[in-house]
């Protein structure tokens, strides 16, 4: 039987205990709701501004469409009247023919009449007939030179608004080329958090690169189980991507193979075969991962874009790799 006094400690214990938890729940509780607001807030906004993209590139879009077909109707314009010129210019060119023999036969026969003491009344008739033909030639001449000058102007107006659009549409696309670097920009941001520093991965220019030593066996094609590992988070970053990019805007991911300058003794023929072939494997295991087939591409470059001069082992090492690089198709 416990003594009084334990038992008026415990129950002084309990008393004390109590209120402090309750207010560390509640005060967790408060934290865990502003947290969750925080959080919807940014969905929220995240939310409006994506929608906001969406009808921008939707805008645009309708804008390039437009603008391509202006500058296809613009074009076939400029080409009717160019052949229209052409032919124009080939009746001038007729018509003077003609009218320079008409006049050297005038001049012959006024030289020849002027000659003769007396005209005869059937001479006097030709060369009535001769001169109403040469004025007839050069009226048409001068129709014809009328008709020239339009249509050239007309060309030169059509010339000029061809010029118009594709700088018009030049820009849209430059646009668009804008757009992707920014989804670009991002997606190298998260590859560089994924890969961190691990040795073996660098990026040159606007490309990654994976040493192949790190990817595949030494002459195989045949990726390693640490290589398919190191790929996993790039193929999972990519379906990100995927879902985040509008589904209008062209882009893929492009996988480089590329070798050393060492002659292959393997069951490859080539280099060329060699660097396709690894190139082919990071794609096909791509695809197995869930990256859309639409949105990969696969190059070999054997050993002719080396990033390494020299042929040493550290340089070889260096230029047996696969690039990723995301670009527009």
């Amino acid at each position: 039987m416990a003594s009084p006094r334990f038992a008026r400690f415990q129950e002084a214990d309990s008393g004390d205990h109590w209120p402090g938890f309750v207010d560390a729940l509640a005060t967790l509780l408060l934290v865990i709701v502003f947290l969750l607001s925080i959080f919807v807030a940014g969905q929220f906004a995240l939310s409006r501004a994506l929608t906001s993209r969406d009808d921008q590139l939707a805008d645009l879009n309708a804008q390039l469409a437009e603008l391509a077909n202006e500058l296809n109707i613009a074009r076939d314009e400029n080409a009717r009247l160019e052949l229209r010129i052409s032919g124009l210019e080939q009746e001038r060119d007729a018509l003077e023919g003609a009218l320079a023999m008409a006049t050297s036969q005038a001049e012959s026969l006024e030289a020849d009449l002027a000659a003769a003491e007396e005209m005869s009344e059937d001479s006097r008739r030709a060369l009535a007939l001769l001169n109403q033909q040469m004025q007839v030639l050069r009226d048409q001449l001068a129709t014809l030179n009328e008709a020239l000058d339009a249509a050239e102007r007309r060309a030169e107006e059509a010339e000029a608004q061809v010029i118009n659009l594709g700088e018009r549409l030049n820009a849209a696309l430059a646009e668009r080329a804008a757009e992707l670097a920014v989804y670009r920009s991002d997606f190298f941001g998260r590859l560089r958090e994924i890969l961190g520093n691990r040795t073996g991965v660098r990026i040159v220019g606007d490309r990654f690169v994976f040493e192949t030593d790190v990817l595949f066996p030494s002459g195989s094609a045949a990726l390693s189980s640490e290589g398919r590992e190191s790929l996993r988070p790039i193929a999972a970053a990519i379906i990100q991507l995927t879902d985040e990019i509008p589904s209008d805007l062209e882009w893929v991911i492009r996988i480089d193979g590329h070798t050393d300058p060492v002659p292959i003794r393997t069951t490859y023929p080539s280099n060329w075969h060699l660097s396709a072939a690894r190139a082919i494997s990071v794609v096909n295991w791509f695809e197995e991962l869930g990256v859309p087939s639409q949105r990969l591409v696969a190059a070999g470059f054997g050993e002719h874009h080396p990033i390494a001069e020299g042929r040493s082992e550290e340089a070889n090492a260096r230029n047996r790799r696969i690039e990723l690089k995301l670009t527009s198709r």
